[in-house]
């Protein structure tokens, strides 16, 4: 448990840092590719000083899959942003914390207590209310802007999944390794998508990215250990639940975004939905 504080404060700071570089007018995706490469670059250096960079059996495996689902998700999510009302899309995004709970029960055999499930219950809803009553544009039709909301949540959903892969593929001694094939994977791939965009990334761009690289390789580093340590059953709806929980505060005291009712009243549900999950 010592873990999982950390984990989730510095998810939290995560989601923050992307929220100033795009208040700063970075592009998204040279932001996040940049961060990314940043950690990968990181990553080989290191593995290359130690001499560990054989890869450990299933490494490359799973470190690639989350590369590939960590990247869509992110990019899925920022095009929705401009798409599709914030509020749906954020909610869509959070909410893909419900697979890896149910992949976590079905796939790999963990339990959930009636209380559990009770508190898991109430942090949906308290996602559902604490990203209800964002602005944001509309500029596709209900059916397109559901199908691309879907698409976000089960982006999100199989990366949460694979971060639970890395413990029941007894990779945790090796975790630092997997973030290098994450990373590598995540950074190349939008590397491309940056470039077939046509848009060349500016200064501000990778400083940015850069910047955030180094705190996002602790924050992932912390919330791998975490996985290893407790269920996701517990992890998930906490760190789903707490991160909205003070993106929503933080909004209100330092972003000066007054929050709406029912964000209040999801902040206060969350609040005794973490409670229960505890």
């Amino acid at each position: 448990m010592i873990w999982l504080l950390p984990a989730l404060i510095l998810s939290f700071g995560f989601g923050q840092l992307f929220k100033f570089a795009q208040r700063q007018g970075c592009y998204a995706p040279a932001v996040v590719s940049a961060n990314y490469l940043t950690i990968a670059l990181l990553l080989l250096v290191y593995h290359l000083a130690t001499g560990q960079l054989e890869p450990a059996p299933q490494a490359l495996e799973v470190g690639g899959f989350i590369g590939l689902f960590f990247i869509l998700a992110m990019l899925l999510m920022t095009r929705g942003l401009e798409l599709v009302a914030v509020g749906a899309v954020l909610t869509s995004f959070r909410l893909a914390i419900l697979i890896p709970i149910l992949a976590s029960v079905w796939l790999w055999g963990e339990t959930l207590t009636l209380v559990q499930m009770g508190g898991i219950g109430l942090s949906l809803a308290a996602l559902v209310l604490m990203t209800r009553g964002a602005s944001g544009v509309q500029q596709l039709s209900p059916l397109h802007s559901l199908g691309l909301l879907g698409l976000i949540f089960v982006g999100q959903g199989i990366a949460f999944c694979g971060m639970r892969w890395v413990h029941y593929a007894g990779l945790d001694p090796h975790f630092l390794q997997v973030l290098l094939f994450i990373t590598l994977t995540a950074g190349v791939l939008g590397a491309f998508f940056t470039c077939y965009q046509g848009r060349r990334p500016r200064r501000q761009d990778l400083i940015m990215g850069i910047g955030i690289g180094l705190y996002n390789l602790v924050t992932l580093s912390f919330n791998l250990i975490a996985l290893s340590k407790v269920p996701g059953t517990l992890y998930f709806p906490l760190q789903g639940c707490a991160v909205v929980l003070l993106d929503n505060l933080f909004a209100q005291f330092w972003w000066k975004e007054p929050l709406s009712r029912p964000a209040m009243a999801g902040a206060a549900l969350g609040v005794l939905a973490m409670l229960l999950v505890l």
